[in-house]
């Protein structure tokens, strides 16, 4: 079960979601709250774990990064699996590991500079893991990317 929001915080969520550089006192003005209230929500929301930290996410694109993909691992031997996520840790073109249900063990997502490039990190860097094989999807374009909606409860309807 998730952390219980209260409609304060939920509103602070959906401002913060948008821009996490709103001044907190831009968020307690359309809150009609306090600054100082602003700020102990928030605090208690990242205790909490709701607020998991905040940054700037970067274009890769405008990075060189040509090609985004993702890939399906197989082990050899699926009790490597904390040995493989460590080793996955050190390739900073792997964004992204989970574990799965399906055929898969784990599902990365990578970001290589262009597809040669992402077939040395597939050969070089990937199989060297214990990898029985593996299956990549290229992606073309990710034409939806955005924040969970911030849950409503049925008595605040």
């Amino acid at each position: 079960m998730g952390h219980v929001l209260d409609s304060l915080d939920r509103k602070i969520l959906e401002l913060i979601a948008q821009d996490a550089r709103t001044p907190f006192l831009e968020v307690a003005r359309a809150c009609n709250v306090s600054g100082a209230a602003i700020h102990q929500r928030i605090q208690k929301l990242v205790s909490t774990g709701v607020i998991l930290g905040s940054q700037f996410v970067l274009n890769p694109e405008k990075l060189g990064y040509e090609t985004c993909a993702y890939v399906g691992l197989y082990l050899k031997d699926p009790s490597d699996f904390d040995d493989v996520v460590e080793k996955l840790k050190e390739i900073p073109e792997v964004v992204e590991c989970h574990y799965t249900t399906g055929g898969f063990d784990m599902f990365i997502k990578i970001y290589a500079l262009n597809n040669h490039h992402l077939l040395n990190i597939i050969h070089d860097k990937l199989q060297p893991l214990g990898l029985s094989r593996s299956e990549t999807i290229v992606s073309f374009n990710a034409v939806i990317d955005r924040q969970l909606p911030i849950p409503t409860l049925p008595d605040d309807e």
